[in-house]
Formats: C-alpha cells, structure tokens, sequence
C-alpha cells in the first residue's frame, strides 16, 4: 500500500495527494442500484423515516417522506406506462425550482431516463444548441417556459399542470422492473460556459451515489432533521447533488422558486431553518445588507459556500456579523457532480480562504502547467482529480474530453491551487484567467476579493485588457453603494496599498451589477465584451 505523509496526505513517491478521510464503502460500479434508489435507501434508515422532506417557502405546501416516495413510483409508473420512456432516454428539463423537480429527478433516475436540466432563462438559441447534443426524446418545462423547446418525439410535459399532478397523486401500473447500473449515465449537466461554448457534462449514477456516501458517512450527529434552504437551482450541479444528499439525510428541504435576499430571509425566521446553501455573491450581500438586523436568524447553523473563492476579509466580516454560524466552503465542479473537497468539521472552516480536504475515495495532483511536473505542497499549480466522482465526459464531444480526462483518468480542472502542509486546497484562480502583466501573472480573484472588502464596494469582478506596451492590464468593474462617491482614483488607490506594483488595478468601470452565471461565478467574458463596447483605451 502506497505510503504518504499522514497530514497532509502527499506521497512524495507517486507525487499524488490522497485523501486522509478512510475510505467509504460504495457499491460496485456493475452493480444494478440507480443513485436514486441509493438515496432512498439511506433515508429509510435515517432516525426520522417520515419526517417533512419538502416545503414550498411561497405557498407552505409540504410532502413528507412518505408521500415523496409514494409520489415518486406514481410518477415513474405513469412515465413508463403512459409515456413509453425507458432506460437510456434522455429528458430535458426546463422549469424554476419547485416541489416537483425532485419528483421528477428521482423518478426519471430511477427508471435509468437520463436527466438533462437546464437553465429556464436560457434562449431558444441557447436550448437549441444543448438539445442538439444530448438528444432528448421528451422535454418536461412549464407554461413559462414551454415555448423555447422545439418538438420532441414524445412531446413536452407542462409540470405546473393538473395532468402533471395527477400523475404524481393516481397510481397506474405496477413499475415494470428496470436494471440500472452504477456505471450507466445518470445526467447530462451543460457546464456554464463562463470561457468557451457550453458542453455536456456526462454524469454516472456512481458519480453522484460517491457525493451522497461522503455526505451520509460524515453527517454530523442531530435530535431533529436539518431544514436545509437552497439558493442555488436544481438545474445546476450544486442543486442536483443537493437534492440527492438531502434525501439520503432525511432534510428537509425549503424550496424557492428564485433566489431573493428578504424573502430568503423571511423562510429562515418562519420556518427555522438551520442550514442555507448558497453561492458567494450571497455571503458578500448578507455581512453588507442591513435588512438582515430585521428577521429572527436565531435558528441558523451552517452556511455552505461554493462555486467561488471567498476572500479573508468576507470571511472575517460575515464570521463577525453572525457568530454562531458556521461558514463552510466547498470545491467542486460539474466534471465532479458536487464537491470534491470541503470543510466538514468547525476546525476544519477555521482554515480561512481554504475550501477544505479531499473527499473520501479521491486522489489530487498539483501539475506544473508549463512541465508537466507534478508539485509538492505549498507549490501552486494545475489541480488534477481522480476518483469515482469524475466525469465519463462531454457528450459528443471527443476533443473536450480527451483534452479534459488524461493519463489513466486524471481530470484536469483548469484550476490554479496548492495544498498547504495540512492538505487544505487553496484556490488561486482559473489558469486561463490570469491577467498576464508584463510577465507577471495577476490572480483576478485576489483583486476582486480585496475590492469586496471596500465598504463603499457592493460587488466587484476584475478582467484582463488588453495593452500595447504591459500586454494585459486589471481592469476593474465595481458595483458601489447608492450613496457613494467612491472615482476611479480612489478605488485604484485602495487597491494600490494592498499589493505588488504589477498587481494595481489599472482601468475602473462603476456598473449596475456583475454577470455570473447561477453558481455565482464571474462572467468574464461578458465584461470583455462590455470593455471593448465602452471602448476603453489602453493607455496606462
């Protein structure tokens, strides 16, 4: 057995990062058990088997447990018998959150139809370019959104509708048995596109029956279920995997149709929740609003953070502002259907500007870009992944994934980290987002992480520009308080204090908002755009 350094978990013999959480126990990948069923599984060994699994934070409905499983084999039954679908379809799904896009991902799993969800403020052109590559047979979306999808073979199903309700509520007949495999493609997640044209993540039924066992393995002891509140939406990996663990854990889960701060708010104080996930730009705006002061937040224990690097000084100012929350960020992507690392105790979130250890069952490297050396800890470089949380890959695209899985299954992220001598991953920034300055290389993240800490500053993102003479500059765009008189001048000045010369932010654009996608991630290429329409010059 491969030997390696018990803290920080790096084998200076195969240069390999191995995880120091034992191993888990998982099902074989031949094994006939879908990632739902595997869900279902768990829960029903969990101390609280019927207790509330879902509730609608406009309407209060509620379904519990029970009638979550009950309902989930009605609507397997109907979409097997009624619609025809069987093992291999693929469904596409267009709709906000809502209490049926659980029902919906558990019945399509389980019957081997997989699922391919999508954003419902996406074009026609946009759909259009993802239906063409992951081929679905039928679309299920809602009378909002309906219009966007082009005619499929077995139509489109309007979930909002009472047809829809009734085939969750009336139970047809008995499920015909279907043998889905570990191995099989579980979903088909459209990675956002925030550098290139957008691609088709294949996801196994493995992938995500590895994130639920290291959530149920390390589920931390309670007296009562955790009322888990998500910001982020079900059609995003974050949400999918949400949605599986959750089940495993027996939460109960307040659903939101979209994210909005005050009634995010208002669902914590009425309906105690304990736990809120949630991507960065939401800690930034819950330590800076002051509307938090109005609601009964008593009940709250953990906020989990991912999709994003936060900065220390967010950290500190959120940390200082609720106490007794425990903040606790994540690393993952859609190549890895969920996190592959995170903090799972307190001591472990102390590490500030850390996302946490290796996931159970995993291996990392730390790859020089430029030689292909893998690097020790406290040396920055490419992160590569391995384990059963790894993508099978994009879908119809061969050159993607044979650029993105290397070298007997290593994915490459595209992501610049280091480990410390503790084995907490530090993020420095995506590799093709480095502003190359004069030779030098300028994190976007640290920049817009100090400009966050601005008091006068709401939100910030940092782009390269183009310049004769450096090659690239910072180009800062700020989103400032409504009351504040913050100039160019001041905020390059800010920043100019904190850093090396080559970092100083050199160009600055006061705008309304910042482009993210639903992950909360910086939509760089957007400001680019918006850059060269403003037609910045590119004189220092």
């Amino acid at each position: 057995m491969e030997k390696f350094d018990p803290n920080s978990g790096f084998s200076s013999q195969t240069k390999t990062f191995h995880s120091l959480t034992p191993p888990l126990p998982l099902p074989p990948e031949t094994a006939l058990i879908s990632s739902a069923t595997y869900s279902l599984s768990l829960q029903l060994t969990s101390p609280w088997p019927d207790s509330t699994s879902l509730i609608d934070s406009a309407t209060g409905q509620r379904l519990s447990y029970s009638q979550f499983t009950t309902q989930t084999n009605n609507l397997s039954s109907s979409l097997q018998s009624h619609l025809g679908l069987s093992k291999g379809d693929v469904a596409f799904i267009l709709s906000p959150n809502s209490l049926q896009i659980p029902l919906l991902y558990f019945s399509l799993l389980s019957l081997g139809v997989i699922i391919s969800p999508s954003n419902p403020s996406s074009t026609e052109s946009e759909i259009s370019r993802q239906i063409k590559l992951s081929k679905p047979v039928i679309a299920f979306a809602t009378s909002a959104t309906c219009h966007k999808i082009p005619a499929l073979r077995h139509g489109t199903v309007l979930i909002d509708s009472p047809e829809f309700v009734s085939m969750t509520t009336s139970s047809g007949r008995e499920l015909s048995c279907v043998g889905v495999s570990q191995c099989d493609i579980a979903a088909i997640m459209y990675s956002s596109g925030t550098t290139g044209q957008v691609k088709g993540v294949m996801l196994t039924h493995r992938n995500l029956t590895a994130i639920v066992a290291n959530y149920h393995a390390l589920r931390p002891e309670r007296k009562s279920p955790a009322v888990v509140l998500y910001t982020m939406p079900y059609f995003h990996v974050i949400g999918l995997f949400y949605c599986m663990k959750s089940v495993a854990l027996s939460e109960t889960v307040v659903v939101m149709e979209r994210f909005d701060l005050k009634r995010m708010l208002r669902a914590v104080e009425e309906l105690r929740v304990t736990n809120v996930a949630m991507a960065p730009p939401v800690v930034v705006a819950m330590t800076k609003a002051e509307v938090t002061k109005e609601y009964d937040l008593k009940s709250l224990e953990g906020f989990g953070c991912g999709g994003a690097p936060l900065g220390k000084d967010v950290i500190a100012a959120f940390t200082a502002k609720f106490p007794g929350v425990l903040l606790t960020q994540g690393y993952g992507m859609t190549e890895t259907a969920g996190p592959a690392f995170r903090a799972v105790t307190p001591e472990e979130s102390l590490r500030w500007g850390s996302v946490g250890r290796l996931q159970a069952n995993c291996e990392a490297r730390i790859v020089d870009p430029d030689t292909g050396t893998a690097l020790p800890p406290g040396k920055q470089g490419e992160l590569w992944l391995k384990g059963p949380i790894t993508m099978k890959g994009y879908v119809g695209d061969p050159k993607a994934t044979s650029e993105t899985l290397v070298l007997d299954g290593w994915l490459r992220t595209g992501d610049l980290c280091y480990f410390d001598e503790e084995g907490f991953l530090f993020v420095v920034d995506r590799l093709k987002e480095l502003i190359k300055y004069k030779g030098y290389q300028v994190p976007p993240a640290e920049l817009e992480q100090l400009l966050q800490s601005h008091p006068e500053v709401v939100d910030a993102a940092v782009i390269p520009y183009p310049d004769d003479e450096a090659g690239q500059i910072p180009m800062a765009f700020v989103v400032k308080h409504p009351q504040s008189n913050l100039d160019e001048a001041q905020v390059m000045s800010f920043v100019a204090k904190q850093v090396a010369p080559y970092k100083k932010i050199r160009r600055v654009s006061f705008v309304s908002s910042i482009p993210k996608s639903p992950a909360g991630k910086i939509l760089r290429k957007e400001l680019r755009k918006v850059a060269v329409h403003q037609g910045f010059s590119s004189k220092l």
